[in-house]
């Protein structure tokens, strides 16, 4: 039998006002990913067939997210807000076009739902159901959407303000998202009417539509946490906090050694491999990969960075995008490299700024050496050969090339190549005034002397 082929509506409508932001409020982040793009990446690893994102009007930035995270994505615009189940059919084209099986229907607004959890939702439509509702039990089900439920077959859902006090006694709530059988997913949403206090098309009321379609629908019960949703700043940190415990977790889960699992902030795409070391207070950004027994130590931070095997970093380090570290390098205390690969067995291991640069297999660079990449309006590139050994406190102006196993005399400032084995020195000759301070101090003792007698 060939599996059901499966269209995913999201709902991405909506501006940051309760957020106290000018940012559509799906553009906001946690674990260095928009909370859209997370609803995206659970649906493409759910294996849905296509997706549809539902913009507002002049969404083009909520809209371009959409095309960078999911490129399949087709976007339609919901041009006036009257409700859910109006969004959804803003996507009507799609699903006519499409005729898929499925119809699922998520918010761009509910970061924390799984793959696995929209995988859930969908089996009850095989099995014969019209209507699949996710459902939840939170400890305080005040505002929330009830679900009534009766033999087993969920009847309807009621919104809390049209609630009767039975009702609203009831424990169950609307988790949001849903989903629908294909065949009969437009002949639903078509004949949800506005006929509730704020006079819009719900979503909700498509159990009840269903029903009297003498249709099935059901609930599928999860975790709170799944179907979070975000509108306020403050719920934005309360689900960074439960990314951040799924991704430890998944860290420690996989042999990373946290050594303070709290302290240590990680990415949606952080990738470890086998026997890595996370020291206390060490900040993973977007798109780093830390190879085998690799060490990164306290308080470094570490964005668009690939680590190699065996390779250690900080503590008090800074990888930029770009970086790239060969197997065994060592980047040290207070030591920031951008845009810079630094080849096997190198290192930089004190107060160094490495960037728009190559560094040579098992080249030393001393402490306090910066490579001057900016000229004011264009970069340039340092190459440094292998083997090669620049003194502290050198400034390399690129473009520039130090050859392999040359050495550059601390204190200096290169401006040109320097040939592979060479010696290079630029800075001003060492003067020796033998006396010279015995004699001011001497002058400026006289000089308080008659100061006084003046007196």
């Amino acid at each position: 039998m060939a599996p059901r082929t499966c269209l995913a509506i999201v709902l991405a409508a909506g501006e940051g006002k309760r957020m106290r932001s000018a940012m559509p409020k799906v553009l906001h982040a946690i674990a260095g990913r928009s909370l859209l793009a997370h609803v995206l990446a659970a649906i493409a690893e759910a294996g849905v067939t296509t997706t549809a994102v539902v913009v507002g009007p002049g969404d083009d930035a909520v809209a371009a997210e959409a095309a960078r995270v999911l490129p399949g994505a087709e976007c339609f615009v919901q041009r006036a807000r009257r409700g859910t189940a109006d969004a959804v059919l803003a996507a009507k084209p799609a699903i006519a076009r499409r005729r898929p099986d499925d119809v699922l229907i998520a918010y761009g607004d509910t970061p924390l739902i799984r793959s696995a959890t929209l995988t859930r939702l969908r089996a009850p439509l095989a099995a014969g159901a019209a209507v699949a509702v996710l459902a939840f039990r939170p400890s305080d089900p005040a505002g929330y959407g009830r679900l009534i439920v009766a033999d087993g077959e969920l009847v309807a859902i009621r919104e809390e303000a049209d609630a009767s006090a039975g009702e609203r006694a009831i424990g169950l709530c609307n988790g949001g998202l849903m989903a629908l059988a294909g065949a009969q997913a437009l002949a639903i949403l078509e004949r949800i009417g506005d006929h509730n206090r704020k006079g819009e098309f719900y979503l909700t009321d498509a159990v009840e539509v269903a029903r009297r379609m003498r249709l099935r629908a059901v609930a599928v019960e999860v975790e709170e946490d799944e179907v979070r949703g975000i509108n306020t700043k403050r719920q934005l940190t309360e689900a960074e906090a439960v990314a951040q415990q799924r991704l430890r977790a998944a860290a420690l889960d996989a042999g990373v050694t946290l050594i303070a699992p709290e302290t240590v902030f990680l990415s949606a795409d952080t990738t470890f491999g086998k026997d890595v070391v996370v020291e206390p207070y060490v900040v993973f950004g977007g798109n780093v990969t830390v190879e085998d027994g690799a060490v990164i130590h306290s308080f470094s931070h570490l964005a668009g960075a690939h680590i190699g095997k065996g390779a250690s970093v900080g503590p008090f380090a800074r990888l930029r995008p770009g970086t790239r570290l060969g197997a065994g390098a060592r980047i040290g205390n207070f030591v920031e490299i951008k845009e810079a690969v630094i080849e096997a067995g190198a290192k930089a291991n004190h107060l160094s700024y490495i960037g728009d640069a190559l560094v040579g297999a098992n080249a030393n660079v001393g402490a306090g050496t910066i490579t001057c990449n900016f000229d004011g309006s264009d970069k340039h590139r340092t190459t440094i050969g292998k083997d090669a050994f620049i003194g502290s406190n050198s400034a390399l102006v690129a473009p520039v090339e130090v050859g392999a196993a040359a050495y550059i005399g601390t204190g200096s400032v290169i401006t040109e190549n320097v040939p592979a084995g060479a010696l290079a020195l630029a800075r001003g000759r060492q003067i020796v005034k033998e006396g010279w301070a015995t004699r001011l101090r001497a002058l400026k003792s006289l000089g308080k002397k008659k100061a006084l007698l003046r007196d």
